[in-house]
């Protein structure tokens, strides 16, 4: 009998990076307050994540936004990049992700968040690589709640910046508004090695709403990786499962949407069928 041996690995010559656990966790014990009583809802900020190295090398492997490995949004609400696959992504990026999905990373946002069994997504789903070019943006929102696969409850938010000598009149500033959408309460630059943390829930609105205005040959680029569990508090949520929802700030003169209508202006039974409806039809 004559058998073929077939290698299901792929050798990526990049040295390795583990978290260590007790160090995290012991940094979030530390932060948990700070995160609970955070406004307009937990969150937190924390610069210098990573090894500034092994962010230089994920920065030489990111796609161009010309590179045929992005999936673009681009409409009135949002006009961004993302890429979530990981055969187009480099070793050093892959790594880190999976870094990020890794039991010490949760038990660190576990530690800081209070939320316990927390679930990663090795799907990536929204999530991955995210990247907007000069006149991108992103509304302020609420995330969608549910995982399509898994059906699992979205709960945690980490983003991880990439953007050396990021200039404040870039733009690009992660707001976070308040539930009644009157203010934007607090404004983070997207800074290389900035990790920012929040619940996902149905107040935490958020987003990057104005142009962005960085030159030509720049671009805002960061990590998304959102963590799930098996239920959740009630008072998270106006409904149950639903997909992004956008919202508009004072003033602001754009087309309303569906998911507007439904939080604004439609008996709350009718909102919820359109969700339903919507949801199985896949996300922005």
């Amino acid at each position: 009998m004559v058998t073929e041996e077939v290698s299901v690995f792929r050798s990526s010559g990049v040295p390795a990076y583990f978290f260590d656990r007790a160090r995290l966790v012991e940094k979030a014990r530390s932060l948990a307050p700070s995160y609970a009583s955070a406004e307009p809802f937990p969150h937190i900020v924390i610069d210098d994540f990573l090894p500034s190295d092994v962010l230089d090398a994920v920065l030489a492997e990111f796609p161009s936004p010309q590179s045929g490995s992005w999936e673009k949004y681009n409409d009135a609400m949002q006009k961004k990049y993302g890429s979530r696959d990981e055969e187009v992504l480099g070793p050093t990026t892959r790594m880190v992700l999976h870094e990020l999905n890794s039991g010490a990373f949760l038990a660190f946002l576990e530690e800081l968040t209070g939320i316990k069994g927390l679930i990663p997504d090795p799907w990536f789903e929204g999530g991955g690589l995210h990247q907007i070019v000069r006149g991108g943006l992103l509304k302020v929102h609420v995330d969608f709640n549910k995982h399509t696969l898994t059906r699992l409850d979205r709960r945690i938010n980490a983003l991880l910046y990439l953007n050396r000598d990021w200039d404040e009149s870039y733009g690009g500033h992660l707001e976070l508004w308040d539930q009644d959408m009157r203010e934007a309460v607090k404004k983070i630059a997207p800074v290389f090695n900035r990790l920012v943390v929040f619940n996902t829930t149905d107040f935490a609105n958020h987003g990057h709403p104005e142009p962005l205005t960085c030159p030509e040959d720049r671009s805002r680029r960061s990590m998304a990786l959102y963590y799930y569990s098996n239920g959740r508090p009630r008072e998270e949520l106006r409904a149950s499962a639903h997909t992004t929802v956008f919202k508009r700030r004072p003033g602001e003169l754009i087309p309303w949407t569906l998911s507007e209508l439904g939080e604004n202006l439609m008996p709350p039974v009718v909102t919820e069928m359109i969700r339903r409806a919507n949801f199985f039809k896949g996300r922005r």
